[in-house]
């Protein structure tokens, strides 16, 4: 129907946004047609990504014998090619060279130009995002995540969230300090193995309203960081005599969005081997909780793992957010969870996923492919099925994603085995078939 290809500058972008190129129905299909399709629309999907979550949730049968459908065959499809991020910020967080990466800006920009396209009671919007990543609070407050919640209650819309793939891939590490007025602790030692020739790697340690938290850093050589009280918004930078590591810590005693303590960390040429990051209370401690969290794999050049760590509260944001539809992986042809998916809750204990979809060996344009982004366009195109009986043909024409969200939880399937929700599975399985039975009953 439409693509926004935010890396070409050489045409007219949509209407109210300043850069990329809009491609119509019109330029398409045109094309289509030509035997020169991209003298006319030169958008190309690189790495093949969002062409096999698009076919994956609204692919149709083109003829020429080809068989392929997606969960939504007859559905129109907008997409947005994103742009990557500008090079300082790839070279502060560290991304290896190679590796797509993505502002938060022009992600919000591409759900807003997607949105644009509701037909109010007529033509539904569902939005699917198959990106993630691992920083952020965990709890659904960064500017993306609050962003996607005002779209989502909005009539005739539904946002859908992969959970991500890192549920396995030890990079989270929740702590506890004893709590109490008079205790003594001396901290908690979090070690972090870190593999050969790794760039760096950033670190982020959240903590809960009114706790305060410091750091000291001891390296695999002995050499030893001393805890130091940041400031409100304060950072320092350290160099190793006897390594070359360079690290920086920034705390962040209010953090704007989630009002709670984020100290930042960004270790540059690490030393191989085990790092200890002891996390010691500055005053009393109330609730003694806090959860550090590594990047996402992709944005990692060498290992780096927890060696102690837990798989749970392992989902990427956004899929966090308060009224999206989130879910995490599993394997649907022997119904076992996917070892690789991120796992829930919320970092304060909200319930995600909403439910499991299907993204083990799943048939693509590309071939049979695994992973949270495919659960994620499955979902997706079953929700717009489930809008074309709700919007398009008058059964619910005001349904929005919070109720979809319950009218597909009601209808999931669920063992008897197991208790619901749960970290893993949500509500259960996604089952279409079980949220029409669903509402026959009521």
């Amino acid at each position: 129907m439409a693509i926004w290809d935010q890396t070409v500058q050489s045409g007219t972008p949509p209407e109210g946004f300043l850069y990329g190129t809009e491609y119509t129905r019109e330029d398409i299909n045109r094309a289509l047609r030509s035997e020169n399709p991209f003298e006319i629309v030169p958008s190309r999907d690189e790495n093949g990504h969002g062409s096999a979550m698009a076919g994956i949730a609204a692919g149709s049968r083109l003829g020429n014998g080809l068989s392929y459908f997606g969960a939504a065959p007859e559905a129109d499809i907008v997409v947005v090619k994103l742009k990557e991020c500008k090079p300082y910020l790839r070279e502060f967080f560290l991304v290896p060279s190679g590796v797509p990466a993505y502002q938060e800006n022009d992600i919000m920009l591409a759900v807003k130009y997607v949105d644009g396209f509701t037909n109010m009671f007529y033509r539904p919007v569902v939005i699917c995002l198959g990106i993630g990543t691992g920083y952020g609070d965990h709890a659904g407050n960064s500017a993306l995540s609050r962003y996607l919640e005002t779209v989502a209650i909005k009539r005739s819309r539904a946002v859908v969230v992969c959970g991500g793939n890192e549920g396995n891939a030890s990079h989270h590490f929740q702590g506890r300090i004893e709590t109490g007025r008079g205790s003594s602790t001396n901290g908690t030692d979090v070690e972090i193995r870190v593999g050969e020739n790794s760039q760096g790697f950033m670190l982020e340690l959240w903590g809960n309203v009114p706790d305060v938290f410091t750091v000291s850093v001891r390296s695999p050589g002995g050499e030893t960081i001393p805890p130091i009280r940041l400031g409100v918004r304060d950072g320092i930078t350290y160099g190793f005599v006897y390594e070359r590591t360079r690290i920086t810590l920034v705390g962040n005693l209010v953090e704007a969005a989630s009002g709670e303590e984020l100290i930042f960390m960004r270790v540059v040429a690490p030393t191989p081997g085990i790092w200890t990051f002891q996390v010691q209370p500055a005053g009393e401690i109330h609730n003694g909780t806090f959860h550090m969290w590594l990047p996402i794999t992709q944005f990692l050049n060498a290992p780096v793992s927890f060696l102690a760590p837990t798989p749970y509260i392992t989902l990427t944001e956004p899929s966090m957010a308060a009224d999206v539809i989130s879910v995490s992986t599993y394997d649907s042809s022997n119904n076992s969870f996917y070892i690789d998916s991120g796992r829930g809750f919320s970092r304060i204990g909200v319930i995600k996923p909403e439910f499991a979809a299907p993204g083990v060996n799943v048939s693509t344009i590309r071939g049979a492919g695994t992973g949270s982004s495919y659960a994620a366009a499955i979902a997706a195109g079953a929700v717009a099925q489930f809008m074309q009986w709700a919007v398009v043909d008058g059964n619910n024409p005001y349904v929005e994603s919070r109720e979809i969200k319950n009218y597909f939880i009601r209808g999931a399937s669920r063992s008897f085995d197991m208790t619901y929700p749960n970290r893993e599975w949500g509500y259960g399985r996604l089952d279409m078939a079980g949220t029409f039975d669903a509402l026959i009953g009521v």
